[in-house]
């Protein structure tokens, strides 16, 4: 198998971020039963990158079920360890018995109860677990939690959908099947493990097991090598190469940060390559006319030519830009369409998806193993797609313009996915991830927004490199009015009545006895000569009154007063200038009334 060959390849098999993944679902099922509901859900959304209605609908069943199974299930230890010198297992949940003995319980998300009964597990457990511990198992059982598989019907809403998804659970049973303890089961298991061991020649039985192994294409191919690294421990403590995913808003910026990363080569797909200077091909399809004979090249064709190309590595690029993702899958369903005779995937619905799916992810997995310092891949966003919440509210969900099948691949290709945000003037990377929002990563960031700035971008790698926190300058806007991204201006400190506001503080020093009234406060601030000089920095500058104006307006504050019983507050008189100035460079007095 040549090079070329090893870098097309990319395992089959089940959609690893699929909704019902069995891998996922499992572990939450078992979660559910050890812990709560909540617990479980939680750790089943934060499997996905981004969270569809799928997944809000296998949630749905999750809840539903888990309390069923934890009202018929006895109480006992879970995930009990067997470790023997020959036999390593987990038992799902082992209950006591009054008589000293105990019963095994293994919890199986599964319609297919016929072949699970017919399996080595329970038996094997229970041999190796009385070889380990020397206590007595009394009964195997099998704990089946009923699959609910119904497809959304052409004519129902989601909500109808749903409806019926909860009727199906209404009438779901949870199983528990007991298992008769057979002796020639573990001998079964240990001569098929023997067998395993000993075996020199793997005989091919082709079935439709097939298309769930990740070595088909070897096996049906006559690929009977791989080309093996050195036997040399790799350095993980570093990260040399990085591979990340932009989306955002058109004009935000994306382009121009990728345009920043050292010695480009941008594969453009939009034209939009005026405002950069980095090189770039032109991923478009290419006319040429020879005499009377039209030849055309698609783009797809151009994109994997590009390719093939950055793989000799006889350049001095370091930075590899696909700008816009997008473009480039829908160039591979053209190509696809010319190459199968269709004008739509519907024309051939068996086959037509997953071939122009596999010909896009099998490319970009050759573009991913390139061997260069940085691999940018740019997407736009998309915001058109809701998200329908059990309880039926509806949420705008933000990713990349591309089908999530896909989006989920792409994503377990990169280090990160980043959101670029465009407010006014401000332009930020957003590292932030949830169930509305597709992002996240391998990488772990502390600073979940960052400048958009090459440099910025590039602590991130040296904090995760590194362990540390990175020194992460906040973005600043250049007008005036605060965007959303901009940090929040620290709060002055509670301030006490008799004490002077912080943000009055300066050092000029009075020339004589002064009163200043603050506005927040609602109150006269007395400065006597020789002491700092307080002067309103945020707000209008503060009315000063010296001892005589400040005589007159208490004598008008009086008199406007004088028609009623209430005495008017008097503000603190002037003291007299002293020596010794007072412990306190302010004090306070009360307001005059007008």
């Amino acid at each position: 198998m040549d090079k070329v060959k090893a870098l097309q390849w990319t395992p089959k098999g089940p959609d690893i971020y699929g909704a019902i993944n069995s891998l996922v679902i499992g572990q939450a099922l078992h979660t559910g039963i050890e812990k709560d509901v909540d617990t479980a859900i939680k750790e089943y959304f934060a499997s996905y990158p981004v969270i569809t209605d799928h997944h809000i609908d296998e949630a749905i069943k999750l809840e539903y079920l888990l309390p069923k199974v934890k009202e018929i299930l006895p109480e006992g230890q879970s995930e009990v360890q067997i470790m023997t010198s020959d036999f390593i297992g987990f038992i799902d949940r082992l209950t006591p018995n009054d008589d000293g003995t105990y019963d095994i319980y293994d919890f199986k998300y599964s319609n297919n109860i016929k072949n699970y009964l017919n399996s080595h597990q329970l038996h094997v457990y229970k041999y190796f677990y009385e070889k380990m511990t020397g206590k007595k198992i009394r009964r195997l059982y099998f704990v089946f939690v009923p699959k609910i598989q119904i497809k959304q019907k052409k004519t129902e809403d989601l909500r109808q959908y749903r409806e019926r998804i909860k009727s199906e659970l209404e009438k779901a049973e949870v199983k528990i099947i007991e298992v008769e303890f057979n002796y020639e089961k573990v001998i079964e298991f240990m001569a098929g493990v023997k067998h395993c061991l000993e075996l020199k020649d793997f005989n091919k039985n082709p079935n439709y097991l097939c298309d769930w192994c990740e070595y088909q294409e070897f096996c049906e191919k006559g690929w009977d090598y791989m080309l093996l690294p050195e036997n040399k421990r790799r350095n993980v403590d570093t990260i040399e190469k990085k591979v990340i995913w932009l989306y955002g808003s058109p004009f935000s910026g994306k382009t121009h940060l990728a345009n920043q990363f050292p010695d480009p080569l941008m594969l453009n797909t939009d034209g939009n390559i005026r405002f950069v200077d980095s090189p770039f091909i032109a991923i478009k399809d290419i006319v040429k006319i020879e005499g009377r004979v039209t030849k055309k090249t698609l783009a797809w064709e151009v994109f994997k030519d590009a390719i093939a190309e950055l793989e000799k590595k006889q350049n001095d690029f370091k930075t590899i830009v696909v700008d816009l993702l997008e473009d480039t899958y829908e160039h591979c369903r053209l190509y696809m369409y010319d190459k199968l005779g269709i004008t739509h995937e519907s024309d051939d619905s068996f086959r037509a998806w997953d071939k122009v799916r596999s010909e896009f992810l099998n490319t970009l997995k050759r573009l991913m193993n390139l061997d260069y310092e940085n691999i940018v891949l740019i997407s736009h966003e998309d915001t058109s797609k809701d998200i329908t919440k059990k309880g039926g509210d509806k949420v705008t969900s933000i990713k990349p313009n591309i089908n999530d099948k896909c989006a989920n691949k792409v994503a377990g290709m990169v280090d990160i996915v980043a959101r670029v945000i465009a407010d006014g003037d401000v332009r930020t990377l957003s590292f932030k991830t949830n169930e509305v929002i597709f992002g996240g990563g391998r990488l772990t960031v502390v600073n979940k927004e960052i400048p958009l700035e090459y440099s910025e971008l590039i602590k991130v790698y040296e904090e995760v490199n590194s362990g540390k926190k990175s020194e992460t300058t906040q973005p600043a806007a250049t007008t005036g009015r605060r965007g959303r991204n901009t940090p929040e201006p620290e709060k002055p400190a509670a301030q006490s009545p008799t004490s002077q506001p912080e943000e009055m503080q300066r050092k000029e020093i009075a020339d004589k006895d002064r009163y200043f009234y603050h506005s927040e406060s609602d109150s006269y601030w007395m400065v006597k000569k020789g002491e700092e000089l307080p002067i309103d920095m945020n707000a209008e500058i503060s009315i000063e009154l010296d001892k005589v104006e400040w005589e007159d307006q208490k004598k008008q504050a009086e008199a406007a007063t004088s028609k009623t019983d209430e005495k008017p507050a008097e503000p603190a008189k002037p003291e007299v200038k002293s020596e010794t100035p007072p412990a306190t460079s302010t004090r306070r007095t009360r307001k005059p009334r007008s």
